[in-house]
Order: structure tokens, then C-alpha cells, then sequence
């Protein structure tokens, strides 16, 4: 990563040990979840359709689905506040991916702000990154704040790898 005075770009957390473990994990998950939206900025509805090669995958239903599982691990399983998803169907258990011709891009980023910032709440509320989910997952069990964290963070990561590539493709805009 550049330190150029006008590298704009976020930087990555310190990974000293000067960063306890909960401060260290949400700086690594808002970290990815900034590259993740720096790759959604600026583009149109037609660009955040557009798929490459023979993925499915397009950048609106990425958004979708980041504010999907936002809601999900946050907000059903962690604090159990919830119990339906933003884009949820009886019909298509992917309906985050599966947009239709009226779906925008522009009320796909409300959503995923909404449930970032609901998610960050309630991080910022648990006493311990050892807090166990107050509802079990369906194959995991009893998972803990620690695990839900540090698989958001993989999630983000992997996501912001295919983001990448569909914004290089969109508009050969590179980085992060």
C-alpha cells in the first residue's frame, strides 16, 4: 500500500499488539467493508449489473448480499433480533443475488449502511468477543461474537477479491 500524501485509499489497522482483540477484529471487518464499498462508488445501475465471464455475479447482488449477511450474523444469530432477511424468499433462497429490472443499486447501499451501522451497534454493546450468539446456527451451533467477526472479515475479504475484478472490468478502476 501506497503512503503517497495523496493516497486516499484506507489504511490497513495497526496490527501491533498495541490493538486489543475486539478493537483489532472490527478495525480489520470496517476495513473490508470500506474497500468493499470504495468498489460500488461511482458506477451507474448498468455497471453494477454487469457479470464477467460465466459468473453470475454482479455488483449490485454482491451489495445484497453483504447487507444480507450483515443482518443475518448481526442481528439473527448474535442478538437474535431478527428472523427474516432483507431479500429473503420462500421461492429463491438467493433472492440477494437474483435482483430484478427495478432493483437499484443506489436502495441495495441503504440497506447495507442500515445494517452496518445496526451491526457496529451491536458489537460495540457485547461486554466480550467471547459472548456466545443468542441463537444457534442451523450447522454451527453456538457460535461466539469472536467467530461471527473474524468469518465477516473472511466474507468481506473474499468478496472484496471478486469486487475487484467486476470493478476492473467495469471501468479498469484498480486498488484497495
Amino acid at each position: 500500500m501506497s503512503d503517497a500524501p495523496d493516497d486516499t485509499r484506507t489504511p490497513l489497522p495497526d496490527i501491533s499488539e498495541r490493538a486489543d482483540e475486539p478493537t483489532m477484529l472490527t478495525q480489520f471487518l470496517d476495513y473490508y467493508r470500506t474497500v468493499f464499498l470504495r468498489k460500488v462508488e461511482g458506477i451507474d445501475d448498468v455497471q453494477a449489473r454487469t457479470r464477467v465471464g460465466a459468473s453470475t455475479m454482479d455488483l449490485l447482488g454482491m451489495t445484497r448480499h453483504l447487507a444480507d449477511a450483515e443482518r443475518w450474523w448481526f442481528r439473527a444469530v448474535f442478538a437474535a433480533e431478527v428472523d427474516d432477511g432483507i431479500y429473503e424468499s420462500d421461492d429463491d433462497p438467493d433472492l440477494d443475488w437474483h435482483h430484478g429490472p427495478h432493483d437499484t443499486l443506489a436502495d441495495a447501499l441503504v440497506h447495507w449502511h442500515e445494517e452496518v451501522a445496526r451491526s457496529r451497534e451491536i458489537v460495540a454493546a457485547a461486554p466480550s468477543v467471547d459472548d456466545r450468539a443468542k441463537a444457534a446456527h442451523q450447522r454451527r451451533g453456538e457460535v461466539s461474537l469472536r467467530w461471527i467477526l473474524i468469518h465477516m472479515i473472511e466474507e468481506y475479504a473474499r468478496h472484496a477479491g471478486h469486487a475487484d475484478l467486476l470493478r476492473e472490468a467495469i471501468d479498469g478502476t484498480v486498488d484497495d
